[in-house]
């Protein structure tokens, strides 16, 4: 993501949960989960390749998500990745958490200080 004042960094874990989510809709190929996340987002979450494609790597190699290719809308040859039962549950496990975690975080932000 590009450094400036209107970008949202990414905390770390955030993309994990944020990919298991969007493929929670059904199978996609990279472009389409950063598509999803950019547009759901109101153009706020914007996820770059650089970041994008070693986290689907890494929730693969956990076993989290499961690819195979396919053609795209376009015709093209595409890897599709969607969500395996395991990754249901770290999805349930994560999004439980993140939640907890974004509440904390804006009951910190709310409160008025001198």
């Amino acid at each position: 993501m590009p450094a400036n004042a209107d970008s949202l960094e990414l905390v770390q874990g955030t993309l994990d949960v944020l990919i298991l989510k969007t493929l929670s809709w059904g199978p996609r190929h990279g472009y389409a989960v950063a598509r999803w996340l950019l547009d759901t987002s109101d153009e706020v979450l914007r996820v770059e390749e650089g970041a994008l494609y070693p986290a689907l790597h890494r929730l693969e190699d956990r076993g989290w998500i499961e690819s195979e290719w396919g053609l795209s809308e376009n015709n093209r040859r595409a890897k599709y990745y969607q969500l395996t039962r395991a990754g249901r549950q770290q999805l349930r496990v994560k999004a439980s958490t993140w939640s907890r975690y974004a509440a904390a975080v804006t009951k910190v932000l709310a409160v008025n200080g001198t």
